[in-house]
């Protein structure tokens, strides 16, 4: 994951960089804020790749002295079908509805999406 990491960081400087004299040069809001966006991103997913190499080390591909088997084995935990994703989707689309018919269906929907996050966050929570 350094690879990844230091790849995602480069991006992050070059949108950064680019936000610095867009915003300075053009005086755009707009633009200059689409760019910060772009670098929080990027930043935000540099930052998890870089967690991830530091918590488990270095992986089978990261090594350039390393093996075809030093990869083999488990690679991750893979979940089991799940309804969550199904209703975390029914909970937007009609929060997403209660915007255009009201609010008595916005706060069903967002009731309903809080149900599908909390129940995809803590789904294996014992495992």
């Amino acid at each position: 994951m350094k690879a990844e990491a230091m790849l995602f960081a480069g991006v992050a400087l070059f949108f950064g960089g680019s936000a610095a004299l867009y915003g300075v040069w053009s005086g755009d809001a707009t633009g200059t804020t689409a760019l910060v966006v772009a670098f929080g991103m990027a930043a935000l997913i540099a930052f998890f790749c870089l967690v991830q190499y530091r918590r488990r080390g270095a992986r089978a591909q990261d090594r350039t002295e390393a093996e075809v088997s030093d990869g083999a084995g488990q690679v991750a935990f893979f979940p089991d079908e799940s309804l969550w994703p199904v209703v975390t989707a029914l909970g937007f689309a009609v929060t997403a509805t209660g915007v255009v018919y009201g609010l008595w269906l916005f706060l069903i929907g967002l009731g309903v999406l809080a149900r599908g996050v909390g129940g995809l966050v803590f789904q294996y929570a014992r495992r």
